[in-house]
């Protein structure tokens, strides 16, 4: 059997195995992989071959990591829109408790509101900024 063979089916088995597990690392080293059967294509030997395997999933490795630290950060799932959709929707609030929450009805059900913090304690609409548990933290509008 071939070098270049042997390479794809590497390449082909790590494919596989990031299927399976969604470890996206893995595609990285397919790549590098696969980097190794060009280079067994082109006729190179087999230090080449590992050389270039080595180089190019170390490099797509480190470059994905790089970017990934150049990323912000995303929103904690309570109050993250892609994790919860009642983020940023808007509920409307006729009068504040003495203790600062009140009581909504929301998606056909009653819901305790909070005053997210440093928010004034008027009635009107309010945007859902954050939902903890069974409570939504909301701000004024």
């Amino acid at each position: 059997m071939a070098q270049s063979t042997l390479w794809w089916l590497l390449t082909g088995i790590a494919i596989g195995i990031e299927l399976v597990t969604g470890t996206f690392y893995l595609l990285m080293l397919a790549v590098g992989l696969a980097a190794a059967a060009f280079s067994a294509h082109l006729g190179a030997s087999f230090a080449i071959q590992l050389v270039a395997a080595a180089l190019i999933s170390a490099g797509t490795v480190l470059g994905w990591r790089h970017y990934k630290k150049t990323q912000p950060s995303s929103a904690p799932a309570s109050s993250n829109r892609d994790v919860n959709l009642d983020i940023g929707e808007t509920v409307q609030i006729d009068a504040w408790h003495p203790d600062g929450t009140a009581t909504v009805k929301y998606r056909g059900a009653q819901w305790a509101v909070s005053s997210a913090p440093g928010e004034p304690l008027a009635a009107g609409p309010h945007q859902v900024v954050e939902v903890v548990g069974s409570r939504l933290i909301v701000r004024k509008l």
